[in-house]
């Protein structure tokens, strides 16, 4: 039987006691993510429209492509965190958070469906878009990709045994380094690569709210893992290392496919070689936030992600924005997340 000063976090229960508060680290993150609100309605999308007229053919293809995988992926990312992570981190505290990251993730879908409803004004071009989970390969791979992982961990309503708990771990980092981490920071790219041609600010301009959720997701994702690191040392074994190097690389080829889609009609100034680089460059710095040795030691390729995003994301929280609604004060780095 465990204690309040006994108990560890993946230890099965419904932990309710806020005081004394034994992960105030979680506690923090939900207050950080609650200084990061922000609503659908204050980001312009009808200021791209202009811009989507004048693209080339090849830069349609990529944009269409990017639309289709935004269409369904927060809503699978909703899935796992309800299905999933809620009821096996027995922290009132990380509760909090989760509960915080899946109202982020609802306002994410709902961005993107605007998005969809200003972009492709069509009904059946836009139903094909939320159906291409099974209808475009590349999509699809990545959905099946998630979709193992949740499947993974489904069954376990306890964390009853140490392999449980590597099953548990296994899908938390799976959705912090390769869904949230790499899936849609391959498409942020695409976003940044475009506004720096001069085009779809409004889309930059909600993906950088975005981003900044989904900076803090990863973060506290990682705290889990850390915390269950500190209080669990002997579940961290050579295997469950080499386990999540194949994840990594499995993601990547993933999002390789899914670069070569987007890129197939040659979009200049964006090549599948450089993509690649970039994809396995991100990999790379979410092995050495888990502690585990890079693989690829690839370099980041792409100078706009570094000189003209970084810098706003990072004053964003030292500054207020008056083209936003909501002040935000306290200061965060997101220089490791590339």
């Amino acid at each position: 039987m465990t204690t309040p000063s006994t108990q560890m976090l993946l230890d099965p229960g419904m932990d309710l006691t806020l005081r004394p508060m034994r992960y105030p680290q979680f506690f923090d993150r939900f207050k950080d993510a609650i200084k990061n609100t922000w609503t659908v309605e204050e980001v312009d999308l009808h200021s791209d429209l202009a811009d989507l007229a004048k693209l080339s053919p090849a830069e349609q293809h990529l944009v269409s492509r990017l639309v289709a995988f935004f269409a369904t992926g927060d809503t699978i990312v909703s899935n796992n965190l309800v299905l999933n992570l809620y009821q096996h981190v027995n922290s009132p505290e990380g509760r909090l958070y989760l509960s915080r990251q899946l109202f982020e993730e609802a306002v994410h879908v709902q961005f993107y469906l605007n998005l969809l409803d200003t972009y492709v004004p069509d009904a059946d071009d836009r139903a094909a878009a939320f159906s291409a989970v099974d209808n475009i390969p590349s999509i699809a791979r990545k959905a099946e990709f998630c979709f193992k992982w949740i499947d993974s961990i489904y069954s376990l309503r306890t964390l009853s045994s140490k392999a449980d708990r590597r099953a548990f771990l296994l899908n938390v980092i799976c959705f912090a380094a390769c869904i949230e981490g790499l899936f849609f920071y391959g498409a942020f790219a695409y976003v940044y690569f475009l506004r720096s041609r001069g085009v779809l600010h409004g889309l930059a301009s909600g993906t950088n709210w975005v981003f900044r959720d989904e900076s803090m997701h990863m973060a506290f994702a990682f705290d889990v893992v850390d915390t269950v690191r500190k209080e669990e040392p002997d579940l961290f074994d050579a295997e469950m290392e080499q386990q999540v190097r194949d994840m990594l690389s499995e993601a990547v080829e993933c999002e390789v496919q899914f670069a070569a889609d987007l890129l197939e009609q040659g979009v200049s100034g964006m090549s599948l070689a450089d993509m690649r680089e970039y994809l396995q460059h991100v990999a790379d710095r979410r092995l050495q936030v888990l502690g585990i040795e890079p693989i690829y030691h690839s370099k980041n390729p792409f100078a706009f992600m570094e000189l003209q995003d970084v810098q706003e994301l990072s004053n964003f929280f030292e500054r207020r924005v008056s083209a936003y609604q909501v002040g935000v004060t306290g200061s965060v780095s997101f220089d490791d997340d590339f």
